[in-house]
């Protein structure tokens, strides 16, 4: 036990506590004015994830391997369950009720096809149709029940971080292409299946101001909090969008535009140098790793990260449509948390097992 400890990336987990010490500043701002108990919850799941975290780093990567199937499976059902027995907030049913707290399966589901496309490309060379296809089909199955709840940010997280994982495993570019040129007819489908409001959102993208009160209200209001930050921001605690409520889903999926009202610039590149850093050694992590399962398994967790803060800044920066995204280890959500911290720990887990290959990375002890 207490040689996994010594094992673990030091770089890692200052990362992680900084993410973790900058998330309660933040979220404490986003609702001071308003329901605290959010705070609460959020400091409750960071505890319980910390444990799980821990406990995750104790798993060795050939367990990891036996579960891949059986997690993957375990969170098909889960998601296939939403349409049937799940909880509606704010107009979508993506929440499975648990008793205690609200689960969102789209969360797992994320992390599991990570794990089952690790698992399968660990031992395939993907050259043939059949290594194609089983996991094109892994990957369709969830995206298309994600899709429908509806919820287009993850689905295409979910589609990105699996392509992300074919071009890791060294993917024949003959059949990426080939896949490529049916995309417009994939974007034809999914554009006839969007609701109504996602197809407002695509098309305000463009123009804010023509629906100021509308689709573009969230846009116009984030822009707004993002510029009037400065460079060192209005203060703690002294932002006034998310103080009067202006801004919308400002403990969520807008986090990051109560961080620049407040923190300014500084308080961003803050942020973003934690993520740079984070993401980086995944990486390096990665390329380091013993085993093709372990290398891919960290590549393909670290190309979610990198979707979700590009996607989520993008989105409250109005570069892109507003989706929801939520910031890493930012946003308020107790299945977000989870199973970001399990992912972490997964990666974490890679590093143990790669234990004196990483740069930086020497042991500290006899013990280790």
């Amino acid at each position: 036990m207490i040689s996994v400890l010594l094992r673990m990336d030091k770089i890692l987990i200052m990362c992680l506590f900084g993410l973790l010490s900058l998330s309660l500043f933040v979220l404490y701002a986003a609702v001071h004015a308003g329901d605290t108990a959010i705070f609460q919850k959020q400091a409750i799941f960071w505890f319980l994830g910390l444990i799980g975290f821990i406990g995750v780093c104790f798993v060795p990567l050939r367990i990891m391997g036996l579960l891949a199937w059986p997690v993957y499976l375990i969170a098909l059902l889960s998601l296939a369950l939403v349409p049937v027995i799940g909880d509606v907030h704010m107009g979508a049913r993506r929440w499975l009720d648990l008793g205690v707290v609200a689960f969102q399966p789209s969360e797992m589901m994320k992390w599991a096809l990570m794990l089952i496309l690790a698992h399968w490309f660990a031992s395939r060379e993907p050259d043939t149709w059949p290594n194609f296809l089983i996991p094109l089909i892994i990957s369709i199955l969830p995206a298309g029940l994600i899709v429908i709840q509806p919820d287009l940010g993850t689905t295409l997280v979910l589609l990105f971080a699996a392509v992300a994982m074919l071009i890791a495993s060294g993917f024949a570019w003959r059949w990426l292409l080939g896949a490529m040129a049916v995309s417009p007819l994939i974007l034809w489908v999914l554009w006839n299946n969007m609701h109504g409001y996602q197809k407002q959102r695509v098309l305000t993208f463009l123009d804010p101001q023509s629906d100021p009160l509308g689709a573009g209200y969230h846009v116009i209001q984030s822009s707004i909090a993002i510029g009037s930050g400065g460079f060192w921001g209005k203060g703690y605690l002294e932002g006034t969008q998310g103080r009067l409520h202006f801004l919308p889903e400002q403990h969520t999926d807008f986090i990051f535009a109560i961080l620049a009202e407040e923190g300014g610039l500084a308080a961003v590149s803050l942020l973003l140098v934690l993520y740079a850093i984070l993401i980086s050694r995944m990486l390096t992590i990665a390329s380091c790793a013993h085993s093709r399962f372990g290398a891919l398994l960290a590549t393909g967790i670290a190309s979610i990260f990198m979707l979700y803060v590009f996607i989520n800044i993008a989105m409250v920066s109005g570069i892109l449509p507003v989706v929801g995204v939520p910031l890493p280890f930012i946003s308020y959500g107790g299945s977000a948390l989870l199973t970001m911290l399990g992912a972490l720990a997964i990666v974490m887990r890679v590093g143990i097992e790669s234990k004196g290959n990483i740069p930086w990375q020497r042991p500290s002890s006899p013990l280790s």
